[in-house]
């Protein structure tokens, strides 16, 4: 089977990974170890859910804007910080480029609950700590303390006070967890001759990257500006 992705230049095929071969994905930088999509002369290696993934999605942790896969970083420095888990990245991401909102692609699909075998029940994902007067609040399992600003697993029975990191919690993805919201998704109905027509998922993404890269240009001028006060 192959198959052509909007992040690399050559057509990739579908691979079934042999027991004990491993290949590391470039789209979220973990192991493969099943059905990878592959482009064998460039090293270009992708896990099938990767590959998948949706263009758009409407994701719940910022509601305000769909966020736009991208193959990489648009930041001068080539690299971001995922606003889920606070790590570095250098590949793909889920970005809101008029937010600066920018999300591993494998913390984008994290499950909304998972069972962990350290707790007796359920945790939940969630995407802001409670108010809990300026108290630190630490990992059960690596026992480090939660960013406030990232995502984290937690216990809904207030007793419990069991709270854990997104990476200690879970390395399951769900792949499609969200819908896609592009344009091109929407329901497509019958408009007059005059309509103006309606932007395409390039359109929509080119015009997001457009605006990213006026904001970073305005906020060097003022700290350029800044220095001469």
């Amino acid at each position: 089977m192959e198959y052509k992705h909007f992040g690399h230049q050559h057509t990739l095929t579908l691979y079934k990974v042999p027991t004990g071969q491993q290949y590391q994905c470039h789209g979220c930088h973990l192991p493969c170890h099943d059905s990878i999509f592959a482009c064998w002369s460039c090293s270009f290696f992708l896990h099938e859910h990767c590959g998948n993934a949706n263009r758009y999605v409407k994701h719940p942790s910022h509601p305000e804007h769909p966020l736009v896969l991208l193959p990489s970083p648009t930041y001068c420095s080539s690299s971001y910080l995922c606003n889920g888990c606070g790590a570095p990245g250098s590949s793909f991401s889920y970005c809101c480029p008029m937010c600066e909102v920018d999300v591993h692609l494998h913390c984008a699909y994290l499950p909304p609950k998972v069972t962990h075998q350290a707790h007796q029940h359920d945790v939940f994902l969630s995407f802001k700590l409670p108010d809990l007067g300026g108290a630190a609040v630490h990992c059960k399992i690596c026992a480090k303390e939660i960013n406030p600003k990232h995502w984290y697993y937690f216990c809904e029975k207030p007793e419990c006070g069991f709270r854990i990191h997104t990476f200690c919690a879970t390395n399951e993805v769900k792949p499609g967890l969200y819908g896609d919201d592009g344009p091109e998704d929407q329901v497509q109905v019958q408009t007059p001759v005059c309509a103006q027509p309606q932007p395409t998922a390039e359109d929509v993404l080119a015009e997001m990257l457009r605006i990213q890269i006026q904001l970073q240009m305005a906020q060097h001028i003022n700290q350029v500006n800044s220095n001469y006060i």
